[in-house]
């Protein structure tokens, strides 16, 4: 699937945790705000930088909103990473923290890199920022500046907290996440459009982010396919997964040109 139209960045280098958290706050607000009627990023710089919808204090302070939120999000309906958020975003409120993470994982490079190693943590420990910019180091010796890792750092601790992986404000314990049937769904949407097929569904980045075993996962699954919110069909390891409201011809397309 062609990442530019799917909203997928790749294996592009950095991304908003050099500066920014996945800004979860800000992107609840933003989408209260503009409810359907936004559908591109002009629309939502406009409800940002004209309109203020986040109340920022500066002009500059909203434009540089306004900008991380396109970089973790992409915030246009013509790919499929915002669409399939947007979709499952009003479904099921309760899953939003994990939807958001899995998107910012989809569009930014460093938090890819980085989050796993952070809830590859057993529950109960201590996640020091310190420890945390050392995991940095290891992944890109001398790529970034002390205090470019300490910021990183923050950032990364700051949006796992925010996910549910995390928590603590100045002391950062590994805890567990708690998914729910939209969050499960969304994850397989993009284990899908990442070209995964059958058990792989439950085994890439976005379906570890959950945070729980596979069978558990497979039940929440089970969920929104009764809610009606996508199809999942199971026969032993056969597992099927469709999302016929979300996705349209075009990404059929990419899809099979993928194939």
């Amino acid at each position: 699937m062609n990442i530019e139209t799917s909203g997928f960045k790749g294996v592009q280098r950095g991304g908003a945790h050099t500066a920014r958290t996945m800004m979860l706050a800000e992107l609840g607000e933003l989408l209260d705000y503009c409810g359907e009627s936004a559908v591109e990023p002009a629309d939502f710089r406009q409800a940002i930088e004209e309109k203020n919808c986040l109340g920022k204090r500066s002009a500059k302070s909203r434009t540089l909103t306004y900008r991380h939120l396109v970089d973790l999000y992409g915030l246009s309906d013509a790919q499929l990473v915002f669409r399939g958020l947007r979709y499952f975003w009003d479904k099921d409120p309760d899953g939003r923290p994990l939807m958001a993470l899995c998107a910012a994982l989809a569009r930014d490079r460093v938090l890819a890199d980085l989050a796993p190693r952070i809830w590859g943590a057993e529950p109960g420990a201590l996640v020091t920022r310190e420890w945390v910019e050392e995991q940095i180091e290891a992944l890109a010796p001398g790529r970034f500046s002390a205090a470019t890792r300490k910021s990183v750092a923050q950032n990364i601790n700051a949006t796992l907290t925010q996910s549910g992986h995390l928590r603590g404000r100045v002391k950062k314990v590994r805890v567990t996440a708690q998914p729910t049937s939209g969050a499960v769904a969304y994850a397989l949407l993009l284990s899908w459009a990442s070209g995964a097929l059958g058990p792989a569904l439950f085994q890439t980045l976005y379906a570890k982010a959950l945070d729980c075993m596979i069978e558990d996962a497979i039940v929440l699954a089970e969920g929104a396919s009764r809610r009606g919110w996508m199809r999942f069909k199971r026969l032993g390891e056969v597992m099927e997964v469709a999302f016929p409201d979300i996705i349209n011809a075009t990404d059929l397309e990419q899809l099979h040109e993928q194939d």
